[in-house]
Order: C-alpha cells, then structure tokens, then sequence
C-alpha cells in the first residue's frame, strides 16, 4: 500500500516551475529522479525537493499538470502543506504573468507587495 500523496495543481510550464522553486529558495533536483518515500518507496518526478528526513517532495506531470507527490505524514518543511502550495502557485502565476505580458510587449511600471503577501503589477506599453 502506497503512503504517497498526490496533490493536484495547476503548475503546467516545467521552466516556470523551476524558476518559481528558485525564486522561492527551494533546492531541487531535476529528473528523472525518485521520490523517497515510506519504507524505501520510491516515485519517479520530473523535479524533487529532498528533506533533510529523508523523504522527498516531488512534482510528477500527469498529462496535464505536474503534481505534487509526497509522504504527507512525513512533511518536513517549514510552512504546512496548505502554505507550502499557496506559496508556489502564487509565485508560478506571479512568473507567468511576468513572461505572458513581457511576450506581448508589456513591462512593469509599478508593484507592490501588501502585508497579506497579495502582489499588485502595474503594467505599461507604449504603442507608436
């Protein structure tokens, strides 16, 4: 019986994945690599994030999104499971944004950051 848990996200773009992890001070490793986990279970991932227990986070694509996959019981960061994902799809929709506007031509004129952790972009383009 597997202990692994999947947590579903919406992190499609493995490189803004990666960025987000960096932005985010996370050391991880990139795939294929294994998911360690209860009684030396293992999971392939495209990227995981090793604890110092010995058990692993993971981010595995299913076909649509790359999952979260993970020994919950055995959690070992800092913030919960809730604020851990919280912090990384708020910062993986902060670099899309980013990339998506750049594309189109836009850039940053103003950002804020509230106590919250809410992020405010102002974004400009100046057309011909």
């Amino acid at each position: 019986m597997s202990h692994f848990s999947q947590i579903k996200t919406q992190l499609r773009n493995l490189p803004t994945l990666k960025e987000t992890l960096s932005d985010l001070g996370m050391d991880y490793k990139e795939g294929p690599c294994s998911v360690r986990g209860y009684k030396g279970m293992t999971q392939a991932a495209e990227l995981v994030i090793e604890q110092e227990n010995g058990y692993d986070i993971g981010f595995v694509w299913n076909g649509v999104s790359h999952e979260i996959v993970t020994d919950l019981q055995f959690w070992n960061q800092a913030s919960s499971v809730d604020r851990f994902l919280k912090q990384i799809t708020q910062r993986y929709a902060y670099n899309t944004i980013l990339q998506e506007t750049s594309q189109q031509g836009f850039n940053v004129a103003e950002q804020q950051r509230s106590e919250d952790g809410t992020i405010r972009l102002v974004l400009q383009r100046w057309s011909a």
